[in-house]
């Protein structure tokens, strides 16, 4: 997908900041979601787990929303979420991929990388995509310990997106 994703980067007349979720899934080594992540600057932060992730689970989290700010989003998390939910997040809601923002400002590489090239700071520092997989897998066999960091990985995705959104805004490359 090109830059079509970043055509609402700037908030379109009667949508408001009120009006934006940031999301972020996680997946297992199969690509099933395991954690569907949505942060609200005001009603704050839900996180879907699964086998408790369903159609009307995640319509019922994004209620009241006219925007979805991802990274990555639009060729990672809504397809996987089209395919095993059968919802077009794309279709439903205006959407803005940061990551193309970002690359026009010269941020590139994956989220964890802009956060550390904007300054920002998260709880799960050091974490990556693929200890997100192996939390899972330690989750499945019985850890909640790791679910609890699996959880504070996603909410530190999720909650750091509007600060990259703001960020993003301001910066001069």
């Amino acid at each position: 997908m090109g830059d079509d994703s970043t055509k609402f980067s700037k908030l379109t007349p009667g949508t408001t900041a009120g009006d934006t979720a940031y999301l972020d899934i996680e997946t297992n080594w199969d690509r099933q979601i395991t954690v569907i992540g949505i942060h609200h600057e005001v009603r704050g932060t839900v996180q879907l787990v699964r086998p408790h992730i369903t159609r009307e689970g995640l319509l019922s989290a994004l209620e009241g929303i006219g925007r979805i700010v991802t990274y990555g989003g639009a060729t990672f998390d809504l397809p996987c979420i089209h395919r095993a939910l059968g919802v077009d997040l794309k279709l439903r809601y205006m959407h803005l991929d940061l990551q193309y923002p970002c690359r026009k400002k010269n941020l590139k590489g994956g989220l964890k990388r802009v956060e550390v090239l904007l300054g920002i700071h998260r709880d799960s520092e050091g974490m990556t995509g693929l200890d997100a997989l192996r939390l899972w897998q330690e989750y499945e066999a019985g850890s909640q310990e790791a679910l609890e960091a699996l959880l504070r990985y996603n909410r530190d995705d999720i909650e750091n997106l509007p600060i990259i959104e703001r960020k993003v805004a301001a910066h001069t490359p």
